[in-house]
């Protein structure tokens, strides 16, 4: 554990904090002690496994900002995990995800002044990229979002670079990649290609690839997701919204994908996205002193077990 790492027990914020990654920080401030807030208003859904009993949740929107300054107040970190996700819902839906993505986060980095907050983790997004010419993607690379969910989580990004400035609130970004793990929401047209393909697997459906399969993307499970969020939260290394790839470090194609969870595949048209990602980790590893555990094949092998995949 890095010496910086204060292990104090505080009051916590997670906004977003019933969904899929925001509900993993839960559990883990839970666990080690801390008084943790849920700020959500579950247009994500509402799921039973997603909340902790030892928390305490908030019905709102995050672009309340009064509302929300309220609950931040008294707390050390919010970890800002709340947003509208998926790339094709943000090009079916741009006016609605630019508000809840955009709007939101000046939202909830105005309300964290207010209430005195020390610092802001902000979940960004691997889709800041775009389509690149290189790989790995270095956080040094100008961003080029071909999407606009891509754009507003990279938008965000700006307005936590802006904020140490002039307000003095800390803030650092994790540029997560291709997160899944046990949670995972397989359900609906805009699951992620994980939770989608195990969904299959189980129902003894086809799994559905968006192009020839040549796709590449750096899978990241959550756990490995959390544990940069508590060490983005403590490090005396950030603070002036650094911006830091959390990715395995490893792209596959999604073909393989498919192939280690197994079944039939059939194939549809392609989806406007960049054709190739993999992050460079190095910039997480000096600065959070974090590097990925967890293995694709093994946590895919985990889940499986879960889905009841044989």
């Amino acid at each position: 554990m890095p010496a910086d790492l204060d292990m104090t027990n505080k009051k916590m914020v997670v906004t977003g904090g019933a969904g899929f990654i925001g509900s993993h920080i839960v559990d883990a401030l839970v666990e080690r002690g801390d008084e943790v807030h849920v700020v959500d208003n579950y247009a994500c859904g509402k799921y039973e496994d997603r909340f902790n009993p030892k928390a305490t949740y908030h019905e709102m929107d995050v672009r309340s900002t009064e509302d929300i300054a309220r609950i931040f107040k008294g707390a050390d970190v919010v970890f800002h995990t709340a947003a509208l996700p998926r790339v094709q819902y943000s090009i079916e839906h741009p006016v609605e995800t630019t508000d809840v993505n955009v709007t939101g986060t000046v939202s909830v980095l105005t309300a964290a002044v207010q209430a005195k907050v020390r610092r802001v983790v902000y979940s960004g997004s691997g889709s800041a990229y775009g389509v690149q010419e290189k790989l790995p993607l270095s956080e040094d690379i100008p961003a080029n979002p071909v999407n606009p969910y891509g754009l507003q989580k990279y938008v965000g990004e700006l307005f936590l670079k802006v904020w140490p400035i002039t307000y003095g609130l800390e803030t650092v970004v994790l540029r997560y990649f291709n997160i899944y793990g046990p949670r995972i929401d397989p359900h609906g047209p805009y699951a992620l290609a994980v939770g989608a393909f195990l969904l299959a697997g189980k129902e003894g459906r086809p799994m559905t690839i968006y192009g020839d399969g040549t796709i590449t993307r750096d899978y990241t499970h959550v756990s490995d997701v959390v544990r940069a969020n508590l060490l983005a939260a403590e490090s005396s290394k950030v603070g002036r919204g650094e911006v830091i790839n959390i990715g395995a470090g490893r792209n596959v194609t999604i073909q393989y994908l498919a192939e280690l969870i197994g079944g039939p595949i059939q194939y549809a048209s392609p989806r406007i996205e960049a054709h190739d990602s993999r992050a460079d980790n190095t910039l997480a590893k000096k600065l959070l002193g974090w590097e990925p555990v967890k293995t694709l094949e093994d946590g895919i092998a985990e889940l499986k077990k879960q889905f009841g995949i044989t």
